[in-house]
């Protein structure tokens, strides 16, 4: 058995190394300047992506950033100018589809964070960040998996949201002390 799930356990970090080779400079960059630019930011995600998605929102609050989990009773309303962040792995799912579709009806900018290169989302959002793992229901040209149905994505989600914070981390000259007061202390 330690063979075999050595051999499983490497296989999947094998992946994983495989997406983060192929994503581009280009697409952190846009991630990185919008995050910076907008003074609130809305998340959307679902299922297991959007664990991913609710940890990156915890994250962004610990830097000091307005964000909000779409899914909280408090979210206030979505306003022009605000960013709208949806995980998406098909890019394509009803929910989310008609979600995205208000923010963008009241003004806000979609940013989108797919491997899919079909879907409606692909179609209406203005930014696209391109995390290329083989997602559940997803087409288009990505790292394939032995995992089960979405995992690749999501785990990819994972490492790649906290890269992201450490990269705004430093960009924004925040200490782990300021994040650390943040950090929700009743617990």
């Amino acid at each position: 058995m330690e063979d075999k799930f050595q051999k499983t356990a490497l296989g999947a970090v094998s992946e994983l190394k495989q997406v983060f080779e192929r994503i581009q400079i280009k697409d952190v960059d846009i991630l990185l300047q919008k995050i910076q630019e907008k003074s609130r930011i809305f998340l959307l995600g679902a299922g297991r992506e959007g664990i991913a998605v609710r940890a990156f929102t915890m994250r962004l609050m610990h830097l000091g950033k307005e964000v909000h989990w779409i899914w909280d009773e408090t979210t206030p309303a979505v306003q022009e100018g605000d960013l709208f962040i949806c995980a998406c792995g098909s890019a394509d799912v009803g929910h989310e589809n008609y979600i995205c579709k208000m923010a963008k009806e009241a003004g806000a900018e979609l940013l989108l964070i797919t491997p899919a290169n079909t879907g409606y989302l692909l179609e209406i959002a203005d930014y696209i960040v391109q995390v290329p793992a083989e997602a559940y229901k997803a087409q288009g040209d990505f790292v394939p998996t032995q995992q089960l149905m979405g995992n690749l994505f999501e785990q990819a989600l994972f490492i790649f949201f906290d890269v992201v914070i450490m990269l705004l981390k430093e960009e924004l000259h925040i200490s782990s002390k300021e994040m650390v007061a943040r950090h929700r202390n009743v617990e």
